[in-house]
């Protein structure tokens, strides 16, 4: 029942890696995707699945998350307040747990205006304004609070670890494309036979 829970819950994930923000000119977007596809803008898009690259409402997965929880585990170690709050036992750690979800909605909304300001602006919005801005933003918010929420559902009812599992199969979703686009550029020429082999290794 655990792994069918978490199967169940990793295609609600991809399904919504499909579902874009409003208002988006995704011919636009394919363009500058394709262009910039092996950059930064690559890595990110591989860690979301994709997702970045069809400018879904999860296309900042659950990484608003990962921040929180790191920023809170540092301040759990030097902050009074929280220190004794780790102190507390479960009760602490839930009070930590509820703190690190607020810091997740926060930096997801910093996060997901300076993706709305950049869609905007590179011409990536078919009427950019405050109407665009607003759908956006709290669009990506949404998805990313939803994935947090499948994260920790997938941590109690199926078989554990939720974020990372969602993190994983992000990347792993990744993987047959990237295989193709190395064979390809072995077939080419781009890309030495050897250097592939080492990197199959």
């Amino acid at each position: 029942q655990r792994i069918l829970f978490t199967l169940g819950a990793l295609i609600v994930y991809r399904l919504g890696t499909y579902i874009p923000v409003p208002g988006i000119n995704a011919v636009a977007l394919s363009e500058i995707v394709n262009n910039t596809n092996s950059g930064v803008l690559g890595m990110f898009n591989m860690f979301s699945g994709g997702a970045l690259g069809r400018m879904t409402i999860f296309a900042l997965t659950i990484l608003p998350y990962i921040s929180a929880a790191i920023i809170m585990q540092l301040f759990s170690n030097s902050i009074p307040y929280l220190i004794e709050l780790k102190k507390d036992g479960q009760a602490g750690r839930n009070a930590i747990t509820q703190y690190t979800r607020y810091g997740t909605v926060l930096l997801a909304f910093i996060q997901a205006s300076a993706l709305a300001v950049t869609l905007s602006s590179g011409g990536l919005a078919y009427n950019p304004g405050t109407a665009f801005f607003v759908s956006a933003v709290f669009s990506v918010v949404a998805g990313t609070i939803f994935l947090m929420w499948l994260g920790e559902q997938i941590s109690e009812r199926g078989i554990g670890n939720g974020i990372s599992i969602i993190i994983a199969t992000s990347i792993l979703t990744g993987i047959p494309s990237a295989i193709g686009q190395a064979l390809e550029q072995a077939r080419q020429g781009d890309l030495n036979i050897l250097m592939l082999l080492s990197i199959g290794v």
